[in-house]
């Protein structure tokens, strides 16, 4: 089944995947950031073993590196701040190649001058590299440019795929809005044409027989209650479509008589399968309509129900003939109510459900809805 995931589903999606991302960003900066200080920190070790240092000296240095690592970390959030009131996770690497790389250079030179100034020019403390102070300040410019800009790579690169998945997410939020939308205007197309004919049976008996178009009026009242209910339904139990039917068919019955015949031939486990509501209506009404209405002689309209195949298979045959060759036998015939419960069905249950009309015999019509029993059930 291709599913159609609803816009209320799909803002929660949207909600539950920013605080994943907010997540996953705490977490890679403490980790990334975190390896980084014990890489230091294991440096640190193999310079004491070469040089004398008392222990106030090394915990000098231990203070001053984690002071360096957490100055490198919050430059680098503030940067992502900075990068997303500029836009920048939404350009492209043309725009954004230059930006980084300068960014990337600013922040390093920021990072080293305020961790060089603050360590010798405040804390006083003695330089012990073999450089002068500005040359290793240019080095630990350079290496923090390298660093920076793989951050921003790793940064940049994880926006974009999110990038990509934000716009699918729009698309089928979009999509989603446009179907449901659709299936809510072929309900109110099929509804209608429903009540109406309906309507026509009821009208035909009122004056023929009072007492049976009572009983007529509360098999009416079923069918426009179950009409106005399962228009709120995506999918309603076959057993409940097909009760719905033999409403519809006990009303055309009092206008046909003896010329329409019924046979049902219905599987069990068919029953509790869920079904588009008003499909199966619609294909009996379709039947009723064009093979037994413009034939004098009437004949039999057979319901047939099975699960074959992994799918749920519904079959409607009533006599008549298929337009061929451009010859119409039903001129009358538009086509929509079909045209709409196949529309609704591809909507509902993807393109492994279908609906098609075919002649099984030269004088007989049948309806066949196949529904994927995956599709139904999910």
């Amino acid at each position: 089944m291709e599913a159609v995931p609803t816009t209320d589903v799909l803002f929660d999606a949207g909600l539950r995947r920013e605080r994943a991302k907010q997540r996953l960003y705490v977490i890679c900066q403490t980790v990334g950031w975190g390896l980084f200080l014990v890489l230091q920190l294991a440096f640190t070790r193999v310079f004491w073993s070469r040089r004398a240092t008392s222990a106030a000296e090394q915990i000098t240095d231990v203070c001053v590196i984690v002071m360096v690592i957490l100055l490198g970390l919050l430059i680098s959030h503030y940067a992502r701040r900075l990068a997303t009131r500029w836009g920048w996770k939404n350009m492209g690497w043309r725009a954004l190649l230059p930006r980084v790389l300068a960014g990337s250079v600013a922040q390093s030179a920021l990072w080293s001058l305020v961790g060089f100034g603050f360590t010798h020019g405040v804390l006083q403390l003695p330089a012990r590299s073999d450089f002068g102070i500005w040359v290793s300040i240019a080095i630990s410019v350079i290496n923090g440019a390298m660093m920076f800009a793989g951050w921003w790579c790793v940064y940049v690169l994880y926006h974009l795929f999110d990038r990509y998945n934000r716009l699918e997410i729009e698309r089928l939020r979009v999509g989603a809005a446009v179907k449901e939308a659709e299936l809510r205007a072929l309900k109110a197309q099929v509804n209608p044409h429903f009540i109406f004919n309906s309507l026509n049976s009821l009208r035909a008996l009122i004056d023929e027989d009072p007492a049976r178009a009572r009983q007529s009026v509360t098999q009416l009242a079923n069918l426009l209650r179950y009409s106005l209910q399962s228009g709120q339904q995506e999918t309603v139990p076959f057993e409940d479509e097909l009760r719905v039917v033999n409403d519809y068919l006990s009303l055309e019955q009092v206008r046909h008589e003896e010329r329409l015949r019924v046979r049902l031939d219905i599987a069990p486990e068919t029953l509790v399968l869920p079904v588009p509501p008003m499909l199966l209506q619609t294909l009996v009404e379709n039947a009723v309509k064009y093979g037994i209405s413009n034939r004098t002689e009437g004949g039999e309209i057979a319901i047939i129900a099975r699960c074959e195949g992994g799918a749920l298979r519904l079959q409607v045959t009533n006599p008549g003939e298929l337009a061929t060759s451009g010859v119409k036998p039903h001129a009358a015939s538009t086509g929509v109510g079909l045209r709409n419960a196949a529309e609704r069905l591809r909507l509902l249950f993807g393109e492994g459900a279908t609906l098609r009309l075919r002649a099984e015999t030269p004088a007989l019509v049948m309806a066949e809805a196949i529904l994927p029993l995956a599709a139904t059930r999910a």
